[in-house]
């Protein structure tokens, strides 16, 4: 199983690529961007970007664009779904302001159950959208 950390800077290269390019293609993002995103150093960067290369998720030559592969894209997909799900619940269902669920949802999205998931979605009648208009992945 893969730690959250990991899912953090997988989840973060699958939107950085999502926000700039508009579509989960490979899109060529800079570690910089990383570092700015996630609030960390260049070498965590680097350090985790040769974890997730070595494990298949990324590809990348130092000082290069940074891609998912499709092993990647496919759980960014997932982890990505399972965050806006997490937002639109807490702003739906207990009525938090949509601007402050973000850190809340990157917390529990690594600990939900997809069981819980499910009915999560089920109850929510199957949304297309989060709370800040962006795609719910099936």
């Amino acid at each position: 199983m893969i730690n959250a950390f990991r899912e953090d800077y997988i989840r973060a290269i699958f939107v950085l690529c999502e926000n700039g390019a508009g579509r989960d293609i490979p899109c060529g993002i800079r570690s910089k961007q990383l570092v700015t995103y996630l609030g960390v150093s260049k070498n965590t960067v680097s350090e985790m970007l040769s974890r997730l290369r070595l494990e298949g998720y990324v590809e990348y030559e130092n000082y290069g664009a940074i891609n998912l592969t499709q092993k990647g894209r496919k759980l960014a997909r997932s982890l990505t779904a399972k965050h806006r799900l997490i937002e639109l619940f807490l702003t739906k269902i207990f009525h938090r302001d949509p601007l402050r669920v973000h850190l809340e949802a990157c917390a529990l999205e690594h600990d939900f159950s997809k069981e819980s998931l499910a009915a999560m979605k089920n109850m929510l009648g199957h949304p297309k959208f989060d709370p800040h208009g962006k795609p719910i992945y099936a």
